[in-house]
């Protein structure tokens, strides 16, 4: 496994908090696996053997509702860690992980992962760590549904791709469109209808890139109580 590899892994919740030796004797018992774009990685319903860490690019962690609509429950990239609630209970994914971009992630069976827990029972800290993690996330992602318009999600969405503080920031979007309208809790055309919205804002999309006019009054406007901010939407 390459030095960048093992040194995003480290720096996952999960693994962030144990000593380095610890941390060092979970990855020499993980292994690399790349997968094409639109790959499953597992499915919704699948043993849960393992964990998985991004490495690089993007993962969809999605489920298929009785009626057969996809709802997307989060899109991660390097760095985050997956399955590792249910695989610790040798339950079933809840939800199914398609590769969004081409893409690596590190596999650490859940078995091993237990047998250290075992003899250092500290490493379970992390784990609650990185749980929490993905919870915060959840919670987030229903706040913004309650308590943001659609065209303050979109924003929120371009902020956190944002490498500025502020001034003008050119954000490449990292996946197309109709998966970026999923993550938010919106149709395809709600985006489209949204990205319009931003122009008033300084927003412009062209293909895969959002130009941002000023990155601090987009993050005004995202703040906003959402009543003024669907006035100003309008």
């Amino acid at each position: 496994m390459k030095p960048e590899h093992i040194f995003t892994a480290l720096r996952s919740p999960i693994l962030a908090g144990l000593s380095e030796e610890v941390a060092r004797d979970v990855m020499s018992r993980a292994r690399l696996r790349s997968f094409d774009r639109g790959a499953t990685i597992f499915l919704q319903g699948e043993q849960a053997s393992a964990i998985y860490i991004v490495a690089s690019g993007w993962v969809k962690l999605y489920r298929i509702a009785p009626n057969g609509t996809e709802a997307v429950v989060g899109v991660f990239t390097k760095g985050r860690s997956i399955g590792e609630a249910v695989a610790f209970r040798s339950d079933v994914y809840p939800v199914a992980a398609e590769a969004v971009t081409d893409c690596e992630v590190i596999r650490i069976e859940a078995e091993s992962f237990l047998r250290l827990i075992h003899d250092n029972p500290g490493i379970a800290v992390s784990i609650l760590s990185a749980t929490f993690a993905h919870l915060h996330g959840l919670v987030e992602q229903i706040e913004q549904l309650k308590a943001q318009t659609g065209a303050q999600r979109v924003a929120e969405f371009l902020l956190e791709l944002a490498e500025c503080e502020a001034g003008a920031c050119m954000v490449t979007l990292p996946y197309d469109k109709v998966l970026i309208a999923g993550r938010l809790g919106m149709k395809p055309e709600s985006l489209s209808r949204a990205f319009a919205k931003l122009r008033k804002f300084g927003v412009s999309v062209h293909q895969n890139h959002a130009k941002i006019d000023d990155v601090e009054t987009l993050r005004d406007y995202a703040e906003e109580d959402p009543a003024l901010a669907w006035n100003k939407g309008q």
